[in-house]
């Protein structure tokens, strides 16, 4: 399936059932949820959040949770700036540089509290927690549309911070899962894990299989000229 049919479904379906949260509406972002603690509760219960040190999270409402649970448990976020347009595109959050949790992990609040660091100071991420639109139980992740969460991995992986011990997760509504096969592209990162309110979904379980290939840095043949121009990192690591 088309994914910007299915993000329009998808988003309507969480408007029109009420289990959109703020910020309103649901279209165009990553959509907040009703009960996006659970989600986060059900990530926090698993191995891979267990034996992170570091993790890299999106900036969005959902995700909220996840970024204060992370720090309460003493765990380094690291958090991209918007479009990655700043010179030092991430943001770390270290528990011990961070006075306010819950101020600093809010969008505004990261761009206050958080430390700037370019891509080549980010260590090893030993998770990945990345916001949708919708998911399929084989692991595959649509987001909004911009890339900008492929683009994120991709830099970090020519750069060795990710790899394929990184574990990618995700936290969504039970009706952001889909059951129809979605069209992906090669630049695409593929899902270990999905947590709902209700459920953790094991995605190489669902494939019954390997897990799919990782991009293993910046597929600069199809980056399209926009964002080579106007992301400064992508300038600096792009081959002449």
């Amino acid at each position: 399936m088309n994914k910007q049919p299915l993000r329009e479904r998808v988003w309507d379906a969480l408007e029109a059932s009420g289990e959109a949260r703020f910020p309103f509406p649901p279209h165009g972002r990553i959509p907040n949820f009703a009960d996006a603690d659970a989600a986060c509760e059900r990530l926090t219960n698993t191995p891979e959040w267990e034996a992170a040190e570091t993790l890299k999270a999106n900036p969005d409402a959902p995700q909220l949770p996840v970024r204060r649970a992370a720090l309460r448990a003493g765990k380094t976020v690291y958090v991209a700036a918007p479009r990655l347009r700043e010179e030092q595109p991430f943001l770390r959050l270290a528990p011990g540089e961070v006075p306010d949790i819950d101020d600093a992990t809010t969008v505004s609040g990261a761009s206050t509290h958080g430390v700037p660091v370019g891509p080549d100071e980010v260590p090893h991420v030993d998770l990945i927690v990345s916001g949708s639109v919708a998911v399929t139980e084989a692991g595959g992740r649509v987001g909004k549309g911009e890339g900008f969460a492929d683009l994120e991995f991709a830099v970090l992986a020519e750069l060795g911070a990710v790899d394929d011990a990184t574990a990618v997760a995700t936290t969504v509504h039970g009706m952001q899962v889909v059951d129809e096969a979605v069209d992906l592209d090669a630049h695409d990162v593929p899902l270990d894990l999905i947590c709902t309110p209700g459920r953790t979904i094991r995605t190489v379980d669902a494939r019954g299989g390997d897990p799919p290939a990782r991009p293993d840095g910046v597929d600069w043949g199809a980056l399209p000229d926009e964002k080579l121009e106007s992301i400064p990192v992508l300038r600096r690591l792009h081959p002449e």
